[in-house]
């Protein structure tokens, strides 16, 4: 139903309304995006770092984390490594001067099996970070959700005092194990699991209500308010303004600039979705896993299966696009008079 152009100028957008209710985090590495909608948090990926690392905006930072590289010295390979992970600190270290809150900075992919691996490129990140003037309370280091990456977030926070985002969180089990390891915050996939029933079901559409991924992050989101766990619920990957509707009221929200700039022109009232009240009358059982019982409920899950593996292997490719970037400017450098 459309407004009228007296109360639109009475009412708050919809964006604004879900900040009331809900953190709006950013999903975005373009600064522009950043200024203009005013999150709380932004969050990044190597996919994300990819796109914007082609921007002719942002090539000085590209130049700088070559440099960086170069100046280490070592094998090629070596430079590259350093010089990728001094561009998402980069990245990150200008997002950090634009919101008042946190930014997240990925673990690479290819070591979403590897938690030895995982805790040593974390502690990294973290080093660069205060190399930068900032300290480790602003940053979320990301990490994928497999068995390995929950229990390399569980020593990261309760050894080292290093914040984490789970990332490709497809399945309950996942987010059970996520808020026993005691995580900061879990990344719940939406849209990726909509697409995903969409492909594989005859169903071709969902009333926000009933997609697929909006019950999934409802249901994970109850069962944390409901047993108390602290760990932070932010909503990701939607593929349309009515999921994140749906979901008003959740702790956090990432959010495209694309959706929020729909979000930033709409004006209809919102109403809050979930609430802790709410969430704590819910019928739902305690459950501990292991990693046998882990791997067995998430195996269960067909959709988490194929989605985290695909998802693992989306943000591998990107990171080998970035590096493959990064090694053309590493090679001219070597070259250079």
């Amino acid at each position: 139903m459309s407004v009228s152009p007296v109360k639109r100028q009475k009412m708050e957008s919809v964006l604004d309304q879900l900040k009331h209710h809900t953190t709006v985090v950013a999903d975005t590495g373009d600064f522009n995006a950043i200024d203009e909608y005013k999150p709380l948090d932004a969050t990044t990926n190597p996919s994300l770092i990819l796109a914007a690392a082609q921007m002719p905006a942002y090539q000085e930072l590209v130049d700088d984390a070559v440099a960086y590289g170069k100046k280490l010295g070592g094998s090629e390979e070596e430079q590259i490594k350093n010089a990728c992970d001094k561009l998402f600190v980069l990245f990150g270290a200008e997002i950090l001067k634009r919101i008042p809150g946190r930014v997240s900075t990925e673990v690479d992919a290819r070591l979403s099996f590897d938690k030895e691996g995982m805790i040593q490129r974390a502690r990294r990140l973290i080093d660069l970070y205060k190399e930068a003037g900032i300290g480790k309370d602003r940053i979320l280091i990301k990490l994928s959700s497999t068995w390995e990456g929950i229990q390399a977030g569980k020593v990261l926070e309760a050894e080292y005092g290093i914040h984490c985002n789970m990332t490709l969180l497809f399945s309950f089990a996942q987010a059970v194990a996520c808020a026993e390891a005691g995580v900061t915050l879990i990344s719940p996939f939406v849209g990726r699991i909509l697409d995903w029933y969409v492909a594989n079901g005859d169903k071709k559409t969902y009333e926000p209500s009933e997609d697929p991924g909006v019950k999934s992050v409802t249901k994970i989101y109850n069962y944390y308010k409901k047993f108390g766990y602290k760990t932070i619920v932010m909503g990701a990957s939607f593929r349309n303004t009515g999921e994140i509707k749906a979901l008003t009221g959740c702790d956090y929200l990432t959010i495209s600039p694309k959706l929020l700039a729909e979000l930033s022109k709409e004006y209809v009232k919102l109403t809050p979705t979930l609430s802790v009240k709410e969430a704590q009358a819910c019928e739902l059982e305690k459950i501990h896993l292991d990693e046998k019982a882990f791997r067995w409920h998430h195996n269960e899950d067909q959709m988490a299966v194929e989605k985290l593996s695909d998802g693992i292997r989306k943000f591998a490719a990107d990171a080998i696009k970035l590096e493959r970037m990064l090694k053309v400017d590493v090679i001219s450098c070597c070259h250079l008079p």
